[in-house]
């Protein structure tokens, strides 16, 4: 592949995307060992996962709904900027909880356990392009997958004893679906003040 001919996606990111859901248990320990920053977490590979649900989402409604440009574009950057905001707020609860699962403190590992799976929920997103929520069964499917793979992670990335692994999980997903319901109750109350002010503006124009 020649620098005038690039390829579409990087080639470092696809292979840890396939690497992280087909092969957890050998991945994990490659990432534990990569030097790298928070910053260039989020910037190589959490913002452009992250971006998939809301982009769909907003062409979904830009071609099959009626709803207004600048509304569906606000409820997609917003929710783009909230589900990263989640993520960061997921790793900052690994690293400061980690202690009482015996595991080490070290908030880059646990941003890095954050973020990498969030994967499995981030391509997920692609599915908005179709109208209507997902189905149940995949959405559970991933769940319980993204579970595992903080599962599979907290060993190599957090030093965890084993005995103390599955507990800790468990507390992991409370926390995220948590923060799920609370970024989804955001968005959506973003979005009806939105529409409320719009509707507002317009009735003052109006008149």
């Amino acid at each position: 592949m020649t620098a005038e001919n690039p390829p579409v996606f990087d080639p470092g990111l696809v292979d840890r995307v396939k690497g992280i859901l087909l092969r957890p248990k050998y991945e994990w320990p490659i990432i534990a060992a990569e030097q790298t920053t928070v910053k260039s977490l989020f910037r190589r590979y959490a913002m452009i996962l992250a971006a998939i649900g809301p982009v769909a989402t907003v062409v979904s409604d830009l071609v099959f709904d009626d709803k207004g440009i600048l509304s569906v574009l606000l409820y997609g950057f917003v929710s783009y900027g909230l589900n990263l905001l989640a993520a960061y707020i997921l790793g900052i609860v690994i690293d400061g909880v980690a202690h009482n699962f015996g595991s080490e403190k070290n908030t880059l590992q646990s941003m890095k356990l954050a973020v990498y799976a969030m994967t499995p929920f981030w391509l997920l997103g692609i599915l908005n392009l179709i109208q209507g929520d997902a189905p149940a069964v995949i959405s559970l499917l991933v769940g319980l997958y993204g579970a595992y793979l903080v599962y599979c992670g907290l060993g190599p990335l957090k030093q965890t004893p084993q005995d103390k692994q599955l507990v800790y999980t468990i507390v992991l997903v409370i926390v995220w679906g948590l923060l799920t319901m609370v970024v989804a109750g955001l968005i959506m109350a973003v979005f009806m003040a939105f529409s409320v002010i719009g509707e507002g503006a317009m009735a003052f124009a109006i008149d």
